[in-house]
């Protein structure tokens, strides 16, 4: 499908922000990704969704990392180009399977370029009356984004910054441990060690949650396998079947 891009600016020297126009009917759910045609290279980028507005001439806002050549080739693309773009995918967040768990305070924990899926949830969970709490990891004060997006939420924020130039000095899970005892649901999204740190948070204190994965995907829809990874209920494709999971599902 073909995007018209908006903008594409630069939140911090490597993360930028991407807002396309076009049909966004596809997205459902918050944690769902898009794949990127970037022009002259032949793989899709798998790109987070910060937010849409669900519409056959709608639009979406991506957030990403340049990580490499298509990465740097996609942050030089300007404003008024079109850009091919598969939307929709993946199986996103479901804040309605934590309601049916009578959860009511959920805690959002992010780490780096993990955070921005946890924008359209956290909006979504406002929505439905409940009331969440933001924790953000990232290594330095320079690398810090979107803080000031979930402030405006009206949620509370807690910044972590490994070397301790913004926020409190540590992880996520070193924030998230002050507040035991305040949440009774987690949703997360990171790079693996910090969700495992995370799932190792949620059994301390009996808490379930729902867990978003980073993964190297080729086509983002399931067809290769190629980010196939194993569960308590069988292999499991992170592109299709992810990429957000239950707690229970997950073997570390």
């Amino acid at each position: 499908m073909q995007y018209t891009v908006t903008e594409n600016r630069a939140l911090t020297a490597q993360v930028f922000r991407l807002t396309l126009m076009g049909d966004t009917r596809t997205f459902t759910h918050p944690g769902q990704f898009a794949q990127v045609q970037v022009p002259g290279f032949y793989l899709r980028r798998p790109l987070s969704v910060y937010d849409w507005q669900p519409a056959e001439a709608g639009s979406m806002t991506l957030v990403y990392k340049v990580l490499g050549e298509g990465t740097r080739a996609l942050a030089g693309i300007p404003k008024g180009a079109v850009l091919d773009v598969l939307p929709g995918l993946g199986n996103g967040f479901q804040p309605e399977l934590a309601q049916a768990a009578k959860a009511k305070a959920p805690l959002l924990i992010g780490g780096g370029i993990g955070t921005p899926p946890l924008y359209g949830l956290c909006k979504a969970l406002l929505r439905d009356g409940q009331t969440p709490a933001v924790v953000l990891g990232f290594g330095t004060a320079e690398e810090v984004i979107l803080q000031d997006d979930f402030a405006a939420l009206g949620v509370p924020v807690y910044v972590t910054t490994l070397d301790g130039s913004a926020g409190r000095k540590g992880f996520v899970t070193d924030a998230a441990e002050t507040l035991a005892g305040s949440f009774d649901y987690v949703y997360t999204c990171g790079p693996e060690p910090m969700l495992k740190a995370v799932y190792g948070l949620c059994q301390r204190h009996d808490v379930d949650g729902q867990f978003s994965f980073e993964e190297r995907m080729a086509c983002g829809f399931g067809a290769c396998m190629g980010c196939s990874c194993h569960t308590k209920y069988g292999s499991k494709r992170i592109c299709k079947d992810g990429p957000v999971l239950l707690k229970e599902e997950i073997i570390w």
